[in-house]
């Protein structure tokens, strides 16, 4: 199954975010994107971000009853600040999708 992986903050998560999953599912022959929010982006301050699990929360309301989003909250079981990289390197260990396509957020 091909995945998309759109990486951010989602703080919190808007309907820009939601344009942009739909326009890559509806446009590409991806057939899931993996929303994977970032407990703690290197490039921003903490005190600047919602609370890590109210954010995923808010994204899992958000994409409730479509099955093509999974919200994943793998980054909050990984070293903090999170790195794409490390994410990467990560699930590549643990899932073997034909092809990964990357999207990150702000």
């Amino acid at each position: 199954m091909k995945i998309g992986l759109y990486f951010g903050s989602f703080n919190p998560i808007h309907t820009g975010h939601l344009i942009i999953a739909n326009h890559v599912l509806n446009e590409t022959d991806l057939k899931k994107i993996w929303l994977i929010v970032s407990p703690q982006n290197p490039l921003k301050p903490s005190n600047s971000l919602l609370n890590e699990y109210d954010r995923i929360h808010l994204a899992k309301m958000s994409t409730e009853g479509d099955t093509r989003f999974h919200v994943s909250d793998i980054e909050f079981k990984l070293p903090k600040p999170s790195y794409t990289i490390d994410t990467l390197t990560y699930l590549s260990e643990k899932i073997s999708p034909t092809r990964i396509l990357r999207n990150n957020g702000q």
